[in-house]
Order: structure tokens, then sequence, then C-alpha cells
């Protein structure tokens, strides 16, 4: 166990070194093809319930998936972390989104004085677009590190009859040939990149 917290350890670091090498404008081209793949994908159009993470400059960018979604009239829902637990709460519009207080880490997150739904106890999810530091493109998960989504989908499929589809996006620099998995660590169902 120690040897593969070592090695994830190693590559967080080698991956965080990547992605800062690469400009705006890459990031931004590759997040709209990334977006244009989502948006196309049978499992995102058939769904109704969607989680989807606040993204932050050195992740494939949300924001337009958001948008979309809300067009769509698709329930949105997004992380609240409070502690070592992360839930998924409703957010209600694009304007609710503008309002989002910023957490220390400079990300958007819905406050804990708002009271929201949470997805797990208003009918659960039929997809969650996942963030991680690096995959692979059979689906195996890099994260930060603190196991949130991990605990999170344990959780979900405790409570959901039907297991909601996991896409992990990331940019093409965060795909890896092999990343070592525990057994907490949750198999993704498609990991999508611009490439």
């Amino acid at each position: 166990m120690t040897m593969i917290k070592t090695v994830k350890s190693a590559l967080r670091e080698e991956i965080a070194n990547v992605i800062k090498t690469l400009s705006v404008e890459d990031k931004n081209n590759q997040s709209l093809r990334v977006f244009e793949k989502i948006i196309k994908l049978p499992q995102y159009q058939t769904s109704k319930r969607v989680s989807v993470y606040l993204s932050t400059e050195d992740e494939i960018d949300t924001l337009p998936i958001i948008k979309h979604m809300f067009n769509a009239e698709k329930e949105v829902f997004v992380p609240r972390y409070r502690g070592k637990v992360c839930e998924m709460v409703k957010l209600h519009s694009m304007e609710d989104y503008d309002q989002l207080p910023l957490t220390k880490w400079n990300i958007k997150q819905p406050s804990f004085k708002d009271v929201r739904d949470n997805a797990l106890e208003t009918g659960g999810l039929d997809l969650v677009l996942l963030p991680g530091v690096g995959f692979t493109n059979d689906g195996k998960r890099l994260g930060h590190g603190m196991g949130y989504y991990d605990k999170f989908l344990h959780n979900c499929f405790s409570k959901q009859e039907k297991k909601p589809f996991l896409v992990g996006i990331a940019f093409n620099e965060q795909i890896r040939t092999e990343i070592p998995m525990t057994e907490e660590d949750v198999p993704l169902d498609i990991v999508i990149t611009e490439k």
C-alpha cells in the first residue's frame, strides 16, 4: 500500500508539472473538443440528472458543459466538500453558478448555509463527469489523493439501483499507460480527451 501511495504521489507531481506548461490557448482548444465529444455521448443525451465538477484553470473547462446542461433542461449537481466528505448538491441556474462563493482553494462551491437538494437523497444520478490528475484509456483514474470521489461513488452505488455512467474528462497530457489502483479506487466507464 505504501508503495502504491509513493507511485501515485510521484505521478501526481509529474502530471501537474506537464499541465503547467500548457498554454491557455491549448487548454481552451482541448476543452472545446472535449465538450463537443461529451454532448454527442448517447449516455449524456439520455441523462436527466448529471453531476459535474467546477473546474480550475488546470482542468478541462466545465463551464460550457454546465451551460449546455441547463439549456438541455438537465438537473445539474455539483460537489460540495466538508471535512472528508463530498456530496453532490443541486445547481439551479447559471445565475446561481455566478453567485457561488469561492473556497480557500479558489474553487466555486455552494455554501453550507444554502439548503440544496442532495443528489443521493432525491433520486440519484444518471451520469457523473469526473476530474482527476491522471487517467488511463481503459478507465483508471488518479485523483488528488483525498479520496473524495471514490468515497462518494461507493456511497452512490450503495444507494442507487442503477449505477451512474462514469466519465473522466482530461487533457491529452493527463493520459498514462498505467496507474496503480487499490480496492477503494473506482474504475470509470470512459475517459474523454481531445484525441
